[in-house]
């Protein structure tokens, strides 16, 4: 059988502008690492509050989000890899004990953080845990993705679900068996990740999208939609 050679580098943190830790296991609650060799172009995050089973606190939203905005400018960056480096779990959820201590000007703020990392890290829904309604998008995203009927369903009764009924609903793409060295889901996300990396790159699909738009510059539905715009009404699209 055939072994790919996989160089990794060492795990660092992409320090948050005017952020500090609260002192979770490695320093930072959020790392990175960028792979090399054959790898080349993965970058993995790596989750690191032990203390709270990385849940979603202030500080690790922070770092998370600056870590995001760094990353989003490497163009050395082809695909994301998001992994735990608490051993049995992947992210818990919402913070309740601190979510608990914040005003409510504050938990507003927090929220709406929440639901920019969501679409930055396309999530679909945060546990529905102890009567609390999704705050972070899951009440919009599980609908598109599941039905009303069935999101409702499982919204309201908070139901907990295993891997193997995620991936019968549709919600996860892949459900594996647990491996000896408890990192299946890891290595099933890097062979995926491995599929990837060799697709469009950024140059290639920028070139594209510029082929894509040009297109659609001399139609009469773009010109309706900036005279929409303009004008503050509704635009009339024909399809021309």
């Amino acid at each position: 059988m055939l072994r790919v050679l996989c160089l990794l580098r060492p795990w660092r943190p992409l320090r948050a502008r005017g952020c500090a830790s609260d002192g979770a296991a490695g320093g930072s609650e959020i790392q990175v690492r960028a792979l090399a060799g054959p790898d080349q172009g993965i970058t993995e995050i790596l989750m690191n509050r032990p203390s709270a089973r990385n849940a979603l606190g202030n500080v690790f939203v922070s770092e998370l989000l600056e870590t995001l905005a760094q990353l989003r400018e490497d163009r050395q960056v082809r695909v994301l890899l998001f992994r735990s480096g608490v051993k049995g779990v992947f992210c818990a959820g919402a913070d309740l004990k601190e979510r608990e201590q914040m005003s409510e000007a504050e938990v507003g703020v927090f929220v709406q953080r929440l639901r920019g990392l969501m679409n930055d890290i396309v999530m679909g829904l945060i546990e529905t845990t102890r009567g609390l309604l999704p705050g972070a998008g899951g009440t919009q995203r599980l609908p598109r993705c599941l039905g009303v009927a069935l999101a409702k369903e499982l919204i309201f009764t908070g139901r907990r679900l295993s891997g193997t009924e995620a991936h019968v609903l549709g919600l996860v793409n892949h459900a594996v068996a647990q491996n000896e060295e408890g990192d299946a889901a890891y290595q099933r996300a890097r062979a995926l990740a491995q599929e990837i990396l060799p697709q469009v790159d950024i140059a290639s699909g920028m070139a594209i999208e510029g082929m894509c738009y040009a297109q659609n510059i001399p139609t009469r539905d773009r010109l309706e939609g900036m005279a929409a715009f303009r004008e503050k009404r509704t635009p009339k699209f024909v399809g021309k």
